[in-house]
């Protein structure tokens, strides 16, 4: 506990991307449930004029339609399952596949911003731009069908962090190569569940630092998991629910005061990227020449 409180930190300058495509060219999924009155990825990725898709369930279609043009709402075809997000997060990988991309993003509905870390600072984007810049980094690898961004919070500014870390778990932003042969699955820790199944068969995942996600706390934001279960239920079956799925690298644990689970990563140690046919990574170094960045005052 502190005091005083600290208060929110207003930022003065955000990140501009200087090319002329610089928004995402894969589609950008959000999936929510009750909560129209925050949607809280959805309202920074209008502020920054990022495209997305908001994927809904029936009952909630006027709460969102007032507030959210009706073009980016898909409406999924199941409503009050009880089976958690891996199920609508599923439709959504099927519409990616259905329009002919090649990956997808899909993101949890409470991140407040999405930041990037530069020289020991951190500062919003104004842009789509750096989701582009990992999407180009991502496709120069034939195994690595899941990657996303850090937590904020695990990025302090005063820290040291390399771009990105190898082989470890994936959660709340993703980028899902659609041919990865495993999906979601579980009821809780679904994005673990995951990462955790491409890691035993051999593939790498990519956990990027260079872009950071500034999330709501879990069980802090009414709707979504927390009205579903996460309310009545606690976390002790979300973490038992990835103990049984991996038995061999998961366990149940008590500590800050609720029930967590830890994960034994150094398995999948020696799971190395690997380059597409053809790439040189020494001959493209001019690559990173197209994706020029700076600062600009806030307004």
């Amino acid at each position: 506990m502190t005091y005083p409180p600290t208060k929110p930190r207003v930022y003065k300058y955000h990140w501009v991307s200087e090319w002329d495509d610089k928004n995402p060219k894969y589609p950008m999924y959000i999936i929510s449930k009750g909560r129209g009155d925050s949607r809280l990825t959805a309202r920074f990725f209008e502020r920054t004029n990022i495209p997305y898709f908001i994927a809904i369930e029936p009952q909630d279609y006027d709460e969102y339609a007032c507030v959210i043009d009706e073009k980016k709402i898909l409406v999924l075809p199941f409503s009050n399952h009880g089976d958690g997000p891996g199920r609508a997060r599923n439709w959504c990988w099927d519409h990616s596949v259905e329009h002919g991309f090649k990956r997808h993003w899909v993101f949890d509905d409470n991140i407040v911003e999405f930041s990037r870390l530069h020289r020991h600072r951190r500062l919003p984007i104004a842009d789509g731009g750096m989701f582009r810049v990992i999407e180009e980094f991502v496709d120069r690898f034939e195994n690595v069908p899941i990657s996303g961004l850090v937590y904020d919070f695990f990025a302090p500014e005063k820290g040291a962090f390399p771009p990105f870390i190898l082989n470890t778990r994936i959660y709340s932003s993703l980028l899902i190569e659609n041919s990865c042969p495993h999906r979601w699955r579980g009821r809780y820790n679904e994005d673990t569940i995951l990462s955790l199944d491409v890691l035993k068969d051999g593939y790498c995942t990519m956990q990027f630092y260079n872009l950071l996600q500034g999330k709501s706390p879990t069980q802090k934001l009414g709707g979504g998991n927390t009205a579903e279960f996460y309310s009545s239920e606690g976390t002790y079956n979300k973490s038992k629910m990835l103990e049984m799925a991996h038995p061999d690298v998961a366990k149940t644990v008590w500590k800050y005061g609720r029930w967590h689970h830890e994960v034994d990563y150094r398995p999948f140690r020696d799971n190395k990227p690997i380059y597409v046919k053809n790439y040189n990574a020494a001959e493209n170094k001019s690559e990173t020449d197209q994706f020029k960045m700076h600062r600009e005052k806030i307004k």
